[in-house]
């Protein structure tokens, strides 16, 4: 049952990030705006579902599954290595916002998710 749920969610995931990628691929631009995007709602949502304390199926279904199909750290990390060797200023944005911004988000949303309870 549990693979079940985590590739359910995954799917979702997957297809929602697709969305957004597809959305952003009309407006090009040297910075990669859909992963950070992507991946800062995400740290936001995967706290306010750790704040929310749901129980195992649920967060195997909205954590793992929705949130790990969703968020790309593959990406991220090639996106960062394209930055460094082209557009070093870039870079350093995308990291110190990205991790900066990704561990403020989670924060905010374990503590969002303890104030829904």
């Amino acid at each position: 049952m549990a693979f079940l749920l985590v590739g359910c969610g995954a799917a979702l995931g997957a297809m929602l990030r697709y969305g957004i990628n597809r959305f952003f691929e009309k407006r090009p631009h040297p910075y990669p705006f859909a992963t950070q995007l992507i991946n800062l709602t995400g740290a936001l949502l995967l706290g306010i579902f750790a704040g929310l304390h749901l129980d195992q199926s649920w967060y195997l279904f909205l954590g793992t599954g929705l949130m790990g199909g969703y968020t790309t750290f593959s990406t991220f990390n090639f996106e960062l290595f394209t930055l460094y060797r082209n557009e070093r200023s870039l870079f350093y944005t995308y990291f110190t916002v990205s991790y900066g911004g990704g561990l403020i988000l989670s924060f905010l949303g374990v503590w969002l998710g303890t104030l829904l309870i």
